[in-house]
């Protein structure tokens, strides 16, 4: 990752007197400045992951104040983690070191472990402070703003959860440097969305710079988080419930639900899966009649360009795909509600799709 030498900046997620920061730029991993403001009493539960623990979880407890009481759990890495046992581990550790409703838990690690120990602060003693320190791309410019936290069930992703808000969002870009390409890209997708449902002059930029992004070039990663958490943080604070606009931020998530659902919580990263939903939902768009076939063709290179795949996979059927699809949370009175384009940069929420339209795009659809 190529140096920056740029100030930290904030934004913030406007939702009155539960407002928050997010903090954005290298090295606040280490600095308390940042993270000790927000903590709600002297206990403190760092929950990270085995595969950030080595990396950062030392560079994090080091920069807390001497007289806390900090405690650290390291949970399983992946997406299959995200489940009701695992959230009763750190209930558990809890329990054990006897923390109050003043305590503050602290999510170090990707989407899956703040959604996780967001879930756990919202139920722990009927609901507790937590702090999200996102550690992937993915989770820096989505799952860590907004307060949706929770669990994957075998019938469907994230169907067992709570909104419950951080008291604020500290991404250190730096972080992103041990990163694998492969977390790298699935990230990128969901940079990419903000573009096609907002934005489109972002995706613009973003064709340009996709280059840069994928050689973790530190200006450009800093001005992709800073306009894509900008973007979240927007919506959040018109519709934090998703009772409208917030339904927005699922673009190519109902597909990208199926393929996870389907093929195993983990087989699939969640942005390689989003990746192709938004192709699928691109394509929806266009035999609608809102799109015409050279903006598919710019989503198609652009989530080419971001290393991301194409097609869906091959053992999926178009039965397999509505079945799961069905089971979506925005689904009203048995209809299917997709987030559709009906121009680059703006997307809208549709529940009247014909079923022979949808079935032809997913029969039609690439497999591999």
């Amino acid at each position: 990752m190529t140096e920056s030498s740029a100030a930290p900046s904030t934004l913030e997620v406007a939702l009155g007197d539960r407002s928050y920061p997010i903090h954005i730029g290298p090295g606040l991993l280490g600095d308390p400045q940042w993270l000790t403001p927000h903590l709600a009493g002297r206990q403190v539960m760092v929950v990270t992951n085995e595969t950030v623990a080595p990396l950062y979880l030392e560079t994090l407890t080091r920069g807390l104040p001497g007289d806390l009481e900090v405690r650290s759990l390291v949970l399983p890495d992946g997406e299959a983690t995200k489940t009701l046992s695992h959230v009763e581990r750190i209930w558990d550790a809890l329990l054990a070191a006897g923390f109050n409703r003043r305590c503050t838990l602290i999510a170090l690690g990707g989407g899956v472990t703040g959604d996780m120990v967001g879930f756990a602060a919202a139920c722990y003693q009927r609901g507790v402070a937590f702090v999200q320190v996102p550690t992937t791309l993915l989770a820096q410019v989505d799952s860590s703003v907004g307060g949706k936290t929770g669990v994957n069930h075998p019938r469907g992703k994230n169907m067992i959860g709570a909104f419950w808000q951080p008291r604020a969002v500290l991404i250190d870009t730096d972080t992103l440097t041990t990163l694998p390409p492969r977390e790298l890209s699935a990230g990128l997708a969901e940079v990419i969305k903000y573009g096609l449902i907002r934005d489109a002059d972002f995706l613009a930029w973003l064709e340009a710079e996709m280059s840069a992004l994928r050689g973790l070039d530190a200006a450009a990663l800093t001005r992709a988080i800073e306009r894509s958490c900008a973007l979240k943080a927007e919506i959040v604070a018109e519709d934090e419930t998703e009772q409208g606009v917030r339904a927005l931020l699922n673009l190519g998530h109902t597909f990208g639900h199926a393929i996870e659902a389907h093929q195993g919580y983990g087989h699939w990263l969640h942005g390689e899966a989003v990746g192709v939903g938004m192709l699928m939902a691109a394509e929806l768009s266009c035999r609608l009649g809102w799109l015409g076939e050279a903006e598919v063709a710019r989503v198609r290179t652009l989530i080419e360009a971001a290393g991301l795949p194409l097609a869906a996979p091959a053992e999926m059927g178009v039965d397999d795909f509505l079945a799961i699809m069905r089971l979506d949370k925005k689904n009203l009175d048995s209809r299917l509600r997709l987030i559709l384009l009906r121009a680059l940069g703006d997307a809208c929420i549709h529940d009247e799709t014909p079923p022979q339209t949808l079935a032809v795009l997913l029969e039609a659809f690439p497999r591999r």
